[in-house]
């Protein structure tokens, strides 16, 4: 546990009160080059404080090896609890998986929060039972998107998008190479390859998984991401997402707004995953399911048993949508890149055909039908941009089944 007289740990009650004195003159004067008025700045004073309103005790504080601090937040005090009567909803196992499951030649990753990993400080990189970790938002992330709802997006450069189902209002912004199926499901998994893209003055490169349905569109999403502008680091990231409305009104990152509750201490939303995959060497991947049950929408990292549940959307979040009910008709896996002029590396950075050890894959593909159960996927790929990024989509026995290799080098050439 951090000490409360640590001059050199950003204690939580420090920041918090630090937030609740900041006004806008002494923000801007502090920071010349902030861009954001005195209007705009209360409302993002506001939100943070309003994450973090009703926290009464966090026990123990992390920071990662990027400087980003993660606050361990007792279960029922997280913002999307908050002011709840009920206990959280509590996880079962996904489906079954169809057909025999064999040993793969890649790696797991662990989880990202354990008890032998310590910060700079000298603390444990993981929470107390009973917490969970929250990643700490800061005015200065706020401010540095300009706005509240700009903050919110999935993307800087304007509204988001599905790579399938939203109409193409931003074809010059977001790229992609991915794989999709049409099917009423209640999600759906696979292993995906975690690599880490070298985004440099470009945007985002992220690989994930989409569950999608409606007009506008709903999602429900995970994946990795290098997000320099986000999350300050270079290394690929966890995260989720999620939107209501085709991402004009509704949605955010992670635990950024209260959507999202977490039920597991062992990940953190916007940390660091490693190791990552080596070209021609060890590969490394990242188990991801979403299954929708109880009437929430649930993550599960690292395995599908209700042991490995993380959290979940409450289906309430979607209105009379379709994901409300669990009626998603698309299931999508893929990469997405995002800049306007230059686009990042997607994947490993090496195109579909280098395959094995070399392109970045999701294996072992399938999802959870309406009626029940799990099903193979029969994905069909999808590359609008072939000069930058390629997608192929393969079957194989176990342990790769339905997969897909996907990626390639960006450029500026990405029509």
């Amino acid at each position: 546990m951090p000490a409360r007289n640590d001059p050199h740990f950003p204690d939580f009650s420090t920041f918090v009160d630090s937030v609740n004195a900041t006004d806008h003159e002494q923000f801007t004067a502090a920071r010349p080059t902030a861009r954001v008025g005195a209007e705009e700045f209360d409302a993002m004073r506001a939100h943070v404080q309003s994450l973090y309103s009703g926290i009464e005790d966090v026990p123990h504080s992390f920071v990662d090896d990027n400087g980003q601090v993660f606050d361990c937040v007792p279960v029922e005090q997280q913002p999307a609890l908050r002011g709840m009567i009920e206990d959280p909803a509590v996880p079962g196992d996904a489906p079954a998986a169809p057909g025999p499951r064999l040993t793969p030649q890649s790696l797991p990753l662990r989880p990202q929060l354990r008890s032998d990993r310590i910060d700079k400080f000298g603390h444990a990189m993981s929470c107390p039972p009973g917490t969970v970790a929250l990643r700490r938002v800061t005015l200065d992330e706020l401010a540095r998107r300009g706005t509240l709802r700009n903050f919110f997006q999935k993307s800087p450069l304007g509204t988001g998008q599905h790579p399938r189902l939203s109409p193409p209002i931003q074809a010059g912004v977001h790229k992609y190479a991915h794989a999709y199926q049409v099917a009423g499901n209640l999600g759906g998994h696979s292993f995906v390859n975690v690599w880490d893209p070298n985004v440099g003055d470009q945007v985002f490169s992220l690989s994930q998984h989409w569950y999608a349905g409606g007009s506008p569109v709903q999602t429900v999403e995970c994946g990795y991401q290098v997000y320099p502008g986000k999350y300050g680091t270079t290394q690929p990231c966890l995260f989720i997402y999620w939107t209501a409305d085709g991402y004009q009104n509704t949605g955010c990152y992670n635990h950024d707004c209260s959507a999202f509750v977490q039920t597991n201490s062992a990940w953190a939303f916007g940390g660091t995953l490693g190791p990552v995959s080596v070209s021609g060497g060890a590969q490394y991947e990242l188990e991801v399911a979403w299954y929708f049950n109880g009437g929430n929408w649930w993550l599960y990292l690292g395995g599908t048993s209700a042991s490995n549940a993380v959290g979940y959307y409450p289906g309430s979040l979607f209105g009379s949508g379709p994901l409300a009910s669990g009626s998603a008709s698309d299931v999508d896996y893929g990469g997405e890149v995002v800049d306007n002029t230059a686009w990042p590396p997607m994947g490993s950075g090496a195109f579909a055909e280098a395959g094995w050890q070399f392109a970045a894959y999701h294996r072992d593909v399938y999802y959870y039908p309406t009626a029940g159960g799990a099903a193979e996927a029969s994905l069909t790929a999808s590359q609008p941009s072939p000069s930058c990024y390629t997608c192929a989509v393969n079957h194989a026995a176990a342990p790769w089944n339905e997969y897909f290799f996907y990626g390639g080098p960006g450029g500026t050439g990405c029509e």
